[in-house]
């Protein structure tokens, strides 16, 4: 008796629309790693907060979910391991472990989630897509904020007043531009094939 199974795939993020290779996984990986790291030179400081307004978080949560999951991992670890290493492109051409590090923690999971859920299919609405950075958003922010705290000797309530509050308005601003950017990008390879 043969029993007949169902095979079914995961969905596609972007970067499955490449042609497969080793190649094109490290290159995805380490321009992920490179993206995000340009991303943090856009850097606007905030009166009162040793952590500045970067373009940082819209490119690791960019990177994980046009990655997808494992590379999007792999690409914010490899970002964190060469800032740490030395390497000025934290943050304002930081590097090592600053007081903002933990943040740069939390991207690496958030990275990790937002890829899952694109690959379920979660970029490809602009309700889905929202939902999913804002969940992003918020793992950056459950990791950063406290780790802030600690690293800076801060109480709970000094560390969202300086880690989170000034920057809600302008997650809420990246947020709505991947909403828009990421089902676009899926409409338009859909035209073309």
């Amino acid at each position: 008796m043969t029993t007949a199974v169902a095979q079914t795939t995961p969905r596609q993020v972007l970067a499955d629309l490449l042609p497969a290779s080793r190649v094109r996984d490290i290159a995805l990986v380490a321009g992920g790693a490179a993206l995000t790291g340009l991303a943090a030179q856009i850097a606007v400081p905030v009166p009162g907060s040793p952590v500045p307004v970067t373009g940082q978080t819209f490119a690791a949560l960019l990177v994980g979910t046009a990655l997808g999951a494992g590379r999007g991992l792999s690409s914010l670890a490899l970002y964190a391991l060469v800032g740490l290493a030395g390497v000025p492109w934290f943050a304002g051409g930081g590097s090592g472990a600053t007081v903002s590090f933990g943040y740069i923690l939390g991207m690496l999971l958030a990275a990790t989630v937002v890829g899952a859920l694109a690959r379920r299919g979660a970029d490809r609405s602009v309700l889905r897509m929202a939902g999913t950075m804002l969940l992003g958003e918020a793992i950056i922010y459950a990791i950063g904020v406290p780790y802030l705290a600690l690293a800076a000797d801060m109480t709970t309530a000094q560390a969202v007043a300086a880690g989170l509050t000034p920057f809600l308005i302008g997650d809420a601003l990246k947020a709505a531009l991947a909403m828009g950017v990421l089902p676009a990008v899926w409409k338009l390879v859909r035209r073309e094939n």
